[in-house]
């Protein structure tokens, strides 16, 4: 069960992120206009507060799992460097002084 839950990818990439954002306000938004309007044609508040409620769920389940769609662009990062035993050592000069 473990392994399962390791394999699963947990990132997202930049551009991903920004996407998600996108997604999720605009959901947020039609949502919050469609429900103002059928709320205000049935003068029901609480139709209002349900359909934007709708909209907010699906928006968190369309943008909150790391879904491959915004994974598209990964980061890639440089190798890295082993370094040497004489690059661990504190640079051999004196230490600067500020002028009074």
């Amino acid at each position: 069960m473990l392994d399962l839950l390791r394999s699963v990818p947990t990132q997202m990439d930049y551009k991903g992120q920004k996407l998600a954002e996108q997604i999720f306000q605009g959901i947020i938004l039609v949502s919050a206009v469609i429900g103002f309007i059928y709320g205000y044609i049935t003068e029901q508040f609480g139709w209002t507060v349900y359909i934007v409620m709708v909209g907010f769920a699906l928006s968190c389940l369309l943008t909150l799992p790391p879904w491959p769609m915004y994974r598209r662009n990964p980061l890639k990062w440089l190798p890295v460097q082993e370094l040497g035993p004489e690059d661990k050592k504190p640079a051999d000069r004196k230490p600067k002084r500020h002028p009074k």
